[in-house]
């Protein structure tokens, strides 16, 4: 009978382990192949000029056509003197008109083939002063789409939706593509056919929330409103037969809904799949802050792609996994609250909503799936002996971008990592203050900027961790000897090899648990920071055998550990007393062995001081508190532990 429960026990637990690095290939896979018709972008520098406070954005569509027609009214505030204003724009796209708005005055403009839409103002517009101007045009964008605008169908009902990421947004309304600003405020209108030839009620999506439905004749107009800071590439509509259901989140008393707009064939999956979506907003509203736009609503809306992408209150769904659902969600606080300050930041916002995911899979499932989760990563990663996190290049591929391998998994462990070197409360309070620090919330941060809001917080120099594991490439391969000198006391030294030649050695806090030959163990973390740095820890049984990283906390590979045979007889010839002692302790030895000298380490492996033998060693300068001393004697390393009161 126990065999056969321990079967169906292992059998899902190696399935969701499986399962939970499938969901993240599919993401991955999915927001690499959106971008990679969209990368050769350029951002104009004509677009960093003026500052975007709102926009109201008018579309008229029918989910069976491609086809559409828009007007863009948009009001900003320029940051120096201009006389023209640039938004970017496939040229493709038929702009009709452009008009001042206050003025109803048309104005001059020309399109390019550098997708610029350049207009010329009425006159020179001083600096700080708050004007606006309308863009009406139309076209069909499906010609640049490759994702961005995509007309497609879903058990015979037309469906439009939109994705941007990372410069998509321009192939289907005129706007500011790069990372530079942030719009204040959108208003989103969007005119549809209520039915479609089905005689199915079209239902429309966009960011924020839903302030009204108008129905006049046979068209609907919907309006959303969202009222914080939103780059352009995560806004989005969509349009289809949608079934709409809600889950509301009690938020500690300020409830707001989570709207999921679902294919009416995908109703009974996705109606059973999505009410985890409470459960995950709550636990990272537990760790991190509040929803950032409980205010408005968060929302899933089923789309044609195979996996998903977080336009802010509205994540763009193909599936409903938790895995998926997790990571969607996760980005409302990082991608979508802070948004990485440039595409080679971009772990910013992907390495995040990984870890994240990684965290609901440990507070959700346990530490053994987490292990295996974090293991998955750590093989994918060291898959290759190179590639940094951050992105040093000047103009990154798609590919390069959106690296499974390095953006997402070893964002994600890096993330792991810092979180083992500050401890979990000091991590988690660093995080919480990025988040609501004014510099960033609700706008763009550089990896730079977020290694600066950690070290305020933690008041930890971090400037070595990230250099080896954020900036620099590769991992390291560790050997561990250990030994027992004696039946009180383990001896353990590290070294390393690392794959990439451009970090000299990773520094790095690693655990080592200590087995005993009667199922004692004992878990301790070595903070490693130099090669064949020794480390001492008293134990109170025989060793069986060491594990190095026995959690899979650090990236690495290929580790090895060797037992480092020590006589047993030598270790017994040498003594100190007295033990503890306050000033002063001494060596007692048998005369046929020579010590040439010691060394004596603290517990954190600190070498603390070398020094040529002597009958009688003086130690009132040092502080209260265990020590090893390591000799160096004629017949081979000796010892002992020394405890200072």
């Amino acid at each position: 009978m126990r065999s056969i429960t321990v079967f169906f026990f292992l059998f899902p637990i190696l399935f969701i382990a499986q399962n939970h690095t499938q969901e993240l290939n599919e993401i991955v896979a999915f927001e690499s192949s959106i971008a990679e018709k969209k990368i050769d972008f350029k951002a104009s520098m004509s677009t960093a000029n003026y500052d975007l406070k709102y926009h109201k954005l008018e579309f008229e569509l029918d989910p069976s056509s491609s086809f559409i027609e828009g007007e863009i009214t948009s009001h900003y505030v320029p940051n120096e003197d201009i006389s023209q204003i640039v938004f970017d724009l496939t040229d493709n796209m038929e702009v009709s008109g452009v008009y001042h708005l206050y003025s109803g005055a048309a104005l001059d403009f020309t399109q390019n083939s550098d997708d610029e839409l350049i207009i010329d103002l009425l006159q020179t517009q001083a600096a700080g002063v708050k004007d606006s101007l309308k863009v009406v045009y139309s076209g069909n964008p499906i010609s640049s789409g490759f994702g961005s605008y995509e007309q497609d169908y879903h058990d015979g009902a037309p469906i439009i939706w939109t994705l941007s990421e990372p410069y998509g947004a321009k192939g289907w309304w005129p706007c500011k593509q790069d990372l530079n600003d942030k719009i204040d405020s959108i208003d989103v209108f969007i005119t549809t056919p209520k039915y479609n030839s089905n005689n199915q009620e079209n239902i429309a999506v966009s960011n924020g929330l839903e302030i009204s439905q108008i129905t006049i004749g046979q068209n609907k107009t919907t309006h959303f409103r969202h009222q914080y800071p939103i780059p352009a590439y995560l806004i989005a509509i969509s349009v289809t037969n949608y079934l709409t259901y809600n889950h509301e989140v009690d938020n500690n008393g300020s409830p707001f809904e989570i709207v999921n707009y679902v294919y009416p064939e995908s109703y009974d999956y996705a109606s059973q799949s999505t009410p985890v979506t409470v459960d995950i907003m709550n636990f990272f509203t537990n760790i991190f802050e509040e929803y950032p736009f409980s205010d408005e609503k968060y929302g899933h809306a089923q789309f044609g792609w195979g996996g998903g992408m977080e336009h802010t209150t509205v994540s763009f769904m193909g599936g409903f996994s938790r895995g998926l659902i997790a990571h969607e969600l996760a980005h409302q606080w990082f991608g979508n609250k802070v948004t990485c300050g440039s595409w080679n930041d971009i772990w910013l916002n992907e390495g995040f909503a990984t870890y994240l995911s990684g965290l609901v899979i440990e507070n959700f499932d346990g530490g053994q799936d987490f292990n295996d989760w974090k293991q998955n990563r750590i093989n994918s990663i060291t898959g290759q002996p190179d590639g940094s996190v951050y992105i040093n290049e000047d103009n990154p591929s798609s590919s390069r971008i959106f690296s499974g391998r390095l953006s997402y998994s070893k964002g994600a462990l890096v993330l792991h990592m810092l979180r083992k070197e500050l401890d979990d409360t000091l991590f988690f309070e660093s995080l919480q203050n990025y988040l609501v620090d004014p510099d960033f919330s609700y706008g763009y941060a550089t990896s730079d900027e977020f290694i600066a809001s950690i070290e305020q917080t933690s008041q930890t120099d971090l400037t070595e961790f990230f250099n080896d594991w954020l900036y620099g490439e590769g991992y390291p391969t560790y050997n561990i000897e250990w030994s027992q000198p004696n039946e009180n006391l383990a001896r353990i030294v590290i070294n390393q090899t690392q794959s990439h030649e451009s970090v000299d050695f990773f520094e790095a806090k690693v655990t080592v648990k200590l087995n005993g030959v009667n199922g004692e163990n004992i878990v301790i973390i070595l903070d490693n920071t130099y090669n064949g740095q020794e480390f001492y820890q008293t134990v109170l049984f025989e060793i069986s055998d060491v594990e190095f990283d026995p959690y899979y906390d650090i990236i690495s590979k290929n580790n090895e550990v060797t037992l480092s045979l020590v006589s047993v007889d030598v270790q017994n010839e040498v003594s100190i007393f007295p033990t503890p002692t306050t000033n002063k302790f001494k060596i007692i030895k048998p005369e046929h062995l020579t010590i040439e000298s010691l060394d004596i380490y603290n517990t954190s492996g600190q070498h603390i001081i070398h020094t040529a033998y002597s009958e009688y060693m003086d130690v009132r300068e040092f502080s209260s508190g265990q020590y090893f001393i390591k000799f160096y004697s004629d017949q081979g390393l000796i010892f002992k532990p020394l405890l200072i009161k």
